[in-house]
């Protein structure tokens, strides 16, 4: 209860809100409680109470919290009179709207920086409504065609006027109800469509199309592609190789970093919207409000994940990142680009240490491997990506060429494809080197990836059998500087040392056979080499005495490490075996190596990490 002076008879939900003991509140004013630059318009919203024009109102105004805080509340109030109509109090009921207002003003940013992303994104876009009502289109759009938004006003004012040819038109517009239909049912970016389209100017431009839907918004992203066509069609006639270098740079270029920080402000929109609905009374009017705010924050969250399938590379600006909860936000994405044909796996690394990269590029990088892994698979298969960290000591670095010693994380993209042979794997980083047909491929992909590393000081592996799939394992530096608090995993000071033991090592890459025997005959091992299958069976026969251990390549030219460590078992049943690969662990469970207690050693590995396993693999 008010008085007309504006003393107050305040109850202790009111004196909560504010903070204050009920009794502290007692000769107060609602002027000494509002923020001196809203007493003025406060008492203009009252006036007509006073003055007898009404009887009651409801409206907006700040408190000021004990704390010194600003409170919002949804005031209604009602005037008392004597029975000379003289004012005497107001009865006043007060609702702290503080989150809704916070909320609200949040999505206002929101949606300003949603208008600035589309605004500034390098293709047109235009939003309509369920009922094909254009509902924007931006600047973007109208510098691409000449039309503005009062141009057009629904999509039907758009086909005559971008498809002069009735034929053509009907043609096009059917083909484009199919992708909207599809898109609709099932919540998922169409696929991109081209046509030429008639600007205002006359002038005819070949332009590709992306539609995303949210059900009752449609999301249509135009990319002039003119110069990509024309330099396809010169490509063709001069049989050049420098083909579609345009087509990762004409659609998509939308600020993915942007997205995502929209993405994360949405999240705290509609949490806190939530939160405060369960605050508030149901079937109220602020209730009401706080589920438009709600449904007005999903629309936009919808709209932002259809957009993020769109983002290409960005300028670079590298920072810190958590690798692990990187890819975690990219997994939705990866797995759409993939495809639902192929299993993907996403099996991340505990204590994965910080890398500084721009986030751009880790996309980017993710992006490239993964379709060259689907377009690998001929049918159905697996996609693996894992994480895990790698110390390179200087023993292993002096075996491996542009290697340096130091603390790297291990990003590694695995699939159970076709392969490649030797021939392939020595042009794959090579610029316009391409193995698809033509018109399916730049032969710009791997060689980007091999730049991106490379930019960011790390190494790049690939392991690959033809008929055996392929592995890429990229090495990123671990950052060290303030945020970094994690300790280094080392490998021991002290290795496990052999007591003389005879180990048969089966490795057809030289290189490695040279650098295991070195590490193994350092650890006390006698140590009998084979560079084939074949080979290895020879020594094994021609051997006087007990080997211990068989240390073995999984894929191999003529016999496979399992099928060696079984013929081998007939002469020697009591050999150990340690099987080692450079294939990723879950791609080689496809070919029934890591069964229960199958040893196993990933490449590359350091000298303890050799040594440890060689060890345990002895006492199994």
């Amino acid at each position: 209860m008010t008085l007309p002076s504006g003393e107050m008879n305040a109850n202790k939900a009111f004196a909560d809100m504010l903070g204050y003991d009920p009794d502290e509140l007692k000769g107060k004013t609602w002027q000494s409680l509002t923020p001196a630059e809203d007493i003025e318009s406060t008492q203009k919203v009252i006036a007509p109470l006073l003055a007898g024009t009404k009887n009651c109102t409801r409206f907006e105004k700040r408190y000021v919290h004990k704390s010194g805080a600003f409170i919002w509340a949804d005031v209604s109030a009602v005037i008392l009179r004597d029975s000379c109509n003289q004012p005497l109090y107001f009865i006043t009921t007060v609702v702290d709207i503080t989150e809704k207002k916070s909320a609200e003003a949040a999505l206002r940013e929101s949606e300003s920086r949603f208008r600035l992303f589309a605004e500034l994104a390098p293709v047109g876009i235009v939003i309509l409504d369920k009922h094909e009502k254009t509902l924007f289109a931006s600047a973007k759009f109208t510098a691409l065609f000449g039309y503005t938004l009062e141009d057009l006003p629904s999509v039907n004012d758009w086909w005559p006027l971008a498809y002069p040819d009735e034929t053509f038109r009907d043609d096009v517009r059917r083909k484009w109800q199919a992708a909207v239909d599809e898109a609709q049912r099932t919540h998922t970016e169409s696929k991109p469509m081209e046509y030429p389209v008639t600007c205002k100017d006359g002038d005819v431009r070949q332009v590709e199309f992306r539609m995303a839907t949210t059900g009752t918004l449609n999301v249509v992203v135009f990319a002039d592609i003119t110069d990509r066509k024309r330099a396809e069609e010169e490509r063709e006639k001069l049989q050049s190789q420098l083909t579609q270098a345009q087509k990762l740079e004409t659609v998509g270029r939308l600020a993915g970093g942007v997205a995502h920080d929209y993405n994360n402000m949405l999240s705290v929109i509609i949490g806190f919207t939530e939160l405060a609905l369960v605050k508030t009374a149901v079937n109220t009017p602020p209730a009401d409000d706080l589920r438009q705010v709600l449904e007005a924050a999903r629309r936009a969250a919808d709209i932002t994940r259809q957009l993020l399938a769109f983002a290409r590379k960005q300028t670079i600006a590298p920072r810190v990142l958590d690798l692990n909860d990187t890819i975690d936000g990219m997994v939705k994405m990866l797995r759409r680009l993939i495809g639902e044909d192929i299993d993907f796996s996403w099996r991340p690394g505990s204590g994965v240490w910080p890398v500084n990269i721009d986030p751009s590029q880790l996309d980017q990088l993710l992006a490239n491997l993964c379709v060259n892994a689907r377009d690998a698979i001929a049918d159905v298969g697996k996609i693996t990506i894992e994480t895990s960290t790698v110390v390179f000591d200087e023993n292993y670095c002096a075996d491996h060429n542009g290697f340096i010693p130091g603390d790297f994380v291990l990003l590694a993209i695995s699939d159970d494809g076709c392969g490649m042979d030797r021939a392939t794997l020595d042009k794959l980083f090579e610029p316009f080197f391409t193995t698809k047909t033509i018109g399916k491929g730049t032969g710009l992909g791997l060689a980007t990836v091999y730049g991106i590393v490379k930019q960011n000081k790390g190494f790049i592996n690939v392991y690959s059998e033809p008929g055996s799939g392929s592995t890429f394992k990229i090495y990123l530096p671990r950052y060290v500087g303030a945020t970094d608090r994690v300790e280094a995993i080392l490998p021991a000071d002290r290795p496990p040392q052999g007591n003389g033991e005879t180990v048969l090592i089966v490795e057809d890459e030289a290189a490695i056979l040279r650098m295991a025997v070195k590490m193994l005959k350092i650890q006390n091992y006698t140590v009998l080499e084979a560079n084939s299958a074949k080979r290895a069976m020879a020594l094994a026969k021609e051997h006087q005495g007990e080997i211990h251990l068989l240390i073995t390549d999984v894929v191999m030219p003529e016999r496979n490490g399992r099928d060696l460590a079984e013929e081998l078992w007939t002469l020697y049943p009591g050999i150990k075996v340690l099987f080692m690969s450079a294939y990723t662990a879950n791609v080689i469970a496809h070919h029934g190596v890591l069964d229960a207690g199958v040893n196993f050693l990933q490449k590359p590995f350091s000298r303890g990490e050799l040594a440890v396993k060689v060890r345990d693999a002895l006492v199994s």
